[in-house]
């Protein structure tokens, strides 16, 4: 009989926490809402992150028959800055790690 092969090990380096590294993109969500109307939620997105007409009422039509549709993507803090900006401006946002 022969010896079980051992299986492989991954080292950990414990002063490197994957939940905080800065690689992992964030994404900011809007969320559908029975508030707002459409045309408002296709104007802010044009608004705040500079959409063509045709991609903020793609993503607002996501937002209307999905559910929610993520809107911007990047690092944490420029994430939770565009989150904050959704909000001021009356929308329902949160912001999710891809």
């Amino acid at each position: 009989m022969s010896a079980p092969l051992s299986s492989p090990t991954r080292q950990v380096d414990p002063a490197v926490d994957e939940e905080t590294t800065g690689d992992t993109p964030w994404q900011a969500v809007v969320w559908n809402d029975p508030v707002n109307l459409m045309s408002y939620v296709t104007y802010v997105l044009q608004k705040l992150f500079g959409y063509p007409e045709p991609k903020a009422t793609a993503l607002m039509l996501d937002v209307h028959h999905k559910g929610k549709a993520a809107v911007s993507s990047g690092d944490k803090d420029k994430i939770e800055t565009d989150v904050a900006k959704l909000h001021a401006a009356g929308l329902w946002a949160t912001m999710q790690r891809t």
